[in-house]
Formats: C-alpha cells, structure tokens, sequence
C-alpha cells in the first residue's frame, strides 16, 4: 500500500504538524477560564419563560464583567460562571437577568480548583496511557514476532500524543484571536480525543495481528499495507460520519460548545490520520531498524 511506501512522508508530516501545534502553544499559550483560575459561579432558575442562552448573555454583556459562561441546567435553569464580583456586581447580574430569574446558589471559585483539577487531568492521562500500554501488550502477548508486543501499545501512545497535541494547538491559536477559555469543556474534549483516538488504532493493530497469525504475506510491511487496505475505507467512513455530526454543531450548535465541536472535529480527522498514517508506518519503521541492528 502506497501509506508503507511513502512512510517517511507521512511521518515528517506528522512531525511538522505536532512541532506547529508545540509552536502555537508555546507563543500562544493556553487562556485558562474562571474554572482553572477562579471566579464566581451563580445558578438561576426561571419561573415562568425560560430565555435562550444567547438573550441571556446579551443582557449580561453591559455589565463588563470579562468572559461569561452560561450552562444551561436541568429544564428551566442556567448555570453563569464569570471572574470575581463585588456584591454591587453581584446584585447588577441579578436584575440584569430579569424578574422571572430567581437565585438558586452563589458560590465563589478559588484558583486552587483549577489547580486540582488541572493536577487529577494530568493523573489521569498518565494512568490511561499506562492502562493503554498495558492492554495491548496482553492483547498481542501471542504476536511477538517480529515486533514486540508492548511496542504496539508504545506506538499507540505516540499516536495518542500526536492526535491530542494538534487539537490543542489549534485550540491555542484559535483562543488567541477569538478569546475562548480552557474550561471542563477543554478537558472533556481531550479526555474524549484519547477514546476516539485509541479505538481507531486498536482496529487497525487487531487487523494487522490476525494478518500475522494467518501468515498469508511473506513480509511484515506486506502484512502491515494489505491490513491498512482492509480496514482504512472503514475508518475513514465511520469517521467522517461523526465529523459529519461534529460540523453540524460547529456550524448550527450554541456558541458554548463551538470550541468544544471545533476541538473534537479535529481530534477525530487526526485521531483517524494517525491510526493509518503515523501508528502503522512507525510498526514498519521499527521492523526495518530492527532488521538493519542485526546484518
């Protein structure tokens, strides 16, 4: 298959993407919301009509009181996250949201939330890796030879890495322009990045495991490029049916979850590319050095 054949091009173009995506986040940087840094949180319910998200934020954009997160919760609710208020700040977004707005709770956030939070990500990201590495290698426990059976699961972290450093990225210069917080959101659509990511990929490696069992091909890379050619249309369709949905909500769902839309389209198209053009090529890669270590 012309992927194996043209691996090293696929592979430095992988390396490009993820050095732009380190790029951007390190000039752009990441613009943490009230949920890492602080804020106040207040919870209102409506009695009667409950308004759509976008009139309450317009009520509230007169106050200036900086980024604004508006939830919806339960049926006649809304959840509205904003920086630290004073109490005359406080009682100006109770009237600017109206009679029929009742004040459920008032919370405020500390900066040591966000860093909780921030830390049990990292923890988890680090034990799913490892959960990762560890469920491939007794999967292909009886698939050794010729590459060992951890190493797949390895290839399946780079693969992880690679797929969730590019939506960040753009996430990152994307936050630049237009302002947009890392908020719970932000972790989510990671969080859901490395699910998405990691099944693609495990589909391919299971293809590529069961053509090694059977033993129909002479060579490893024939093995590996005529696995890719049985299941890459199935891939690419299944994903373009979800980014086919994701788009739908970038371009017609409420601006809360845009960037959160925005983030998974990306993370799927990437999750996808990876699982054909970066995770097998690597397999191959390995194999030849493999091969050149013991002439």
């Amino acid at each position: 298959m012309f992927v194996i054949k043209y691996k090293k091009i696929f592979l430095i173009i992988s390396i490009v993407l993820v050095a732009l995506s380190i790029a951007s986040i390190s000039i752009f940087g990441l613009n943490l919301g009230i949920d890492f840094k602080g804020g106040a949180q207040m919870e209102v319910v409506y009695t009667t009509t409950v308004p759509e998200q976008a009139d309450i934020e317009g009520k509230i954009a007169p106050l200036s009181l900086g980024q604004i997160l508006t939830q919806p919760t339960g049926t006649n609710g809304y959840i509205i996250k904003t920086r630290s208020l004073t109490e005359a700040e406080h009682i100006s977004l109770v009237k600017a949201l109206g009679p029929d707005a009742t004040e459920k709770s008032f919370t405020s956030i500390g900066p040591s939330v966000g860093k909780e939070l921030a830390r049990k990500a990292i923890i988890l990201f680090v034990l799913v890796s490892l959960g990762i590495i560890f469920f491939i290698a007794f999967s292909f426990r009886k698939v050794s030879k010729p590459i060992s059976s951890w190493k797949y699961g390895f290839i399946a972290i780079v693969s992880l890495i690679h797929d969730v450093l590019i939506p960040v990225g753009v996430f990152a210069a994307i936050s630049h322009f237009v302002g947009t917080e890392v908020d719970t959101l932000f972790v989510v659509a990671v969080l859901t990045i490395l699910g998405l990511s990691v099944s693609d990929t495990i589909v391919v490696f299971d293809r590529i495991r069961e053509n090694l069992r059977v033993g129909h091909f002479k060579t490893f890379q024939e093995t590996v490029g005529n696995s890719l050619r049985q299941v890459y249309t199935r891939s690419i369709m299944t994903s373009l049916t979800v980014i086919m949905v994701l788009l739908s909500l970038v371009f017609f769902g409420p601006h809360s979850t845009r960037v959160f839309a925005i983030m998974l389209t990306a993370g799927m198209f990437f999750g996808t590319y990876s699982s054909i053009f970066l995770a097998s090529p690597l397999l191959v890669f390995l194999n030849n050095r493999l091969i050149e270590k013991t002439k």
